[in-house]
């Protein structure tokens, strides 16, 4: 065996050996977390940093955290997940102040976090431009993990998650353009930034709506459940690694896949059960690079170096907050104006203290060229801001939904959401029995006495949704929701299973669909 074999072999070996250790160690946060409750109380993300921080205290390193670890295997899994779980219709009705914070917002944050610290610290501008475009990506995992644990409004949640979405693209395509500058390899000029800047992007939409619609039809000829899955997995490293190959922005590609087969392809090629496969399998892939990720971020972190930079890292939090607090109450008010987006002060102020900083800005602060002489401060600014970000605002978001009121009712609204899915489970379970006894698949007394056992579970469940809906008349909206998504679903899979026949060569678009929004564009415009 060659010497190089064998060195291969031994990197190989204690790569796995630390990504095993990462996994047990995140696990073991995992499982403790919901052992004891006082724990429950902690997001699991940011319990995950905290662990990380206490072995980063006692100086045990599980990895060499690398930035194109993050940006190239751990990035495009988090980005697709949480583009094929957002519902385009929640998203379009807030299109307007989301477009708004993840351009204009990241603009306000680049340009007033540079300006306050090279004021301040005297760090050179080119230098804390890249620090501002580091810091203009949010990344708000563990509050939308609280947000759902907490039942808080579908709506808030939406704006959240759908900012995040498109600002980590703005803020990955302003780093690049802006990493020249302090090199000298770039000059900045505004019409060319510009240029630049929409090329990026389009290419990044250009090349993900091709890839996410070929997937779509292509999954329409076929109903294999494990493939399906497979080609999302793909399509999320393939489309980024293709677009960042052609020179635009794989950020904003993966995007656009996860929304275009979230929302698209898995209505037209996917059955309920296929998209449930791949949903659950989605939710376990995030989960997993959360776990990793999050962990890395406190287990990375050097007290010593951040010690050295306080005045940096107090004058940059500072920054961070209120450039957020500017971007929030000022496109906000701009957006309830243009748009009649109705967002108010209380959303507003969750939305700025609920935009925290995480494994993006660490992995474009990492990437900083080893040349640069300032890259250390930028480091340390962009880590002192992540672990304020996570510990200070992370763990007390939730007492400001709690003093803003904005968990409301949904608690309740989730109760009922189980009721109507369990009502529904259990029909499909009756008419089954009722069917197999009708056709002497299994024999009819068992199968009338089995279908007599469920429908009595039913009836139960029947007497509790009554009971909610008299008590609270509002929950009636979500009866209707779940008829609606019925609706587009047998249609959807009507026109599939006719392609899948032959009968139909091309996918026809939803008229029901269609319908539902012109519906709420009526109901909007009327109140």
């Amino acid at each position: 065996m060659s010497l190089e074999s064998t060195v291969g072999e031994a990197a190989i070996e204690q790569n796995l050996e630390q990504f095993l250790l990462v996994l047990s160690v995140s696990l073991t946060v995992a499982t403790v977390s919901r052992v004891f409750p006082w724990f429950r109380k902690i997001p699991y993300t940011l319990l995950l940093v905290i662990v990380g921080l206490g072995l980063a205290f006692v100086d045990v390193r599980l990895v060499n955290l690398s930035p194109e670890l993050i940006l190239e295997i751990f990035l495009p899994p988090l980005l697709f997940e949480a583009a094929w779980n957002i519902r385009w219709r929640d998203l379009k009705r807030d299109l307007v102040p989301v477009s708004l914070l993840a351009i204009f917002g990241v603009v306000i944050c680049v340009v007033g976090i540079a300006l306050a610290i090279n004021q301040l610290t005297g760090l050179p501008l080119t230098t804390a431009l890249l620090v501002g475009a580091s810091l203009s990506a949010t990344d708000p995992v563990s509050v939308i993990a609280l947000f759902r644990e907490l039942g808080a409004d579908k709506r808030l949640k939406t704006l959240m998650e759908g900012e995040s979405l498109f600002n980590d693209g703005v803020a990955v395509v302003a780093f690049s353009l802006l990493v020249g500058l302090p090199l000298g390899t770039e000059k900045f000029a505004v019409s060319t930034t510009i240029a630049s800047f929409l090329v990026f992007v389009g290419v990044g939409i250009g090349v993900g709506c091709l890839i996410g619609f070929g997937i779509s039809f292509l999954t329409q000829r076929f109903d294999l459940p494990l493939v399906e899955q497979s080609l999302t997995l793909v399509s999320a490293y393939g489309t980024y690694i293709i677009i960042e190959k052609l020179g635009g922005s794989g950020v904003i590609g993966v995007v656009t896949v996860g929304m275009i087969l979230g929302n698209f392809g898995s209505r037209i090629g996917m059955n309920p059960r296929t998209r449930l496969i791949v949903s659950e399998f989605w939710d376990f892939l995030a989960f997993f690079v959360n776990s990793i990720v999050f962990l890395l971020i406190g287990d990375q972190i050097y007290f010593s170096s951040l010690g050295e930079n306080i005045d940096l890292i107090i004058v940059t939090v500072i920054a961070v907050l209120l450039t957020r607090a500017i971007a929030i109450y000022g496109l906000g008010a701009l957006s309830n104006w243009l748009a009649k987006s109705a967002i108010g002060w209380r959303e507003q102020t969750v939305l700025w203290w609920g935009g925290l900083r995480g494994s993006v800005s660490i992995a474009l602060a990492l990437s900083v060229p080893v040349i640069l002489e300032g890259r250390q401060e930028i480091i340390n600014a962009v880590f002192g801001v992540v672990l304020f970000t996570l510990l200070v605002q992370g763990l007390t978001t939730q007492f400001f939904l709690e003093k803003l009121n904005l968990i409301g009712d949904q608690p309740l609204r989730q109760q009922y959401s189980e009721f109507l899915a369990r009502r529904v489970a259990l029909n499909r379970v009756k008419d089954y029995l009722l069917e197999a006894g009708n056709t002497k698949e299994i024999d009819s007394e068992f199968a009338r006495y089995q279908a007599e056992l469920v429908q009595f579970k039913i009836n139960g469940i029947q007497e509790k949704i009554d009971e909610q809906l008299k008590k609270h008349p509002q929950l009636q909206a979500l009866d209707m929701e779940q008829v609606q998504e019925k609706m587009v679903d047998i249609e959807a899979d009507t026109y599939a299973e006719f392609i899948r026949s032959g009968r139909l060569n091309e996918n026809l678009s939803s008229l029901i669909q269609e319908a539902l929004i012109e519906a709420d564009k009526k109901e909007l415009t009327s109140t």
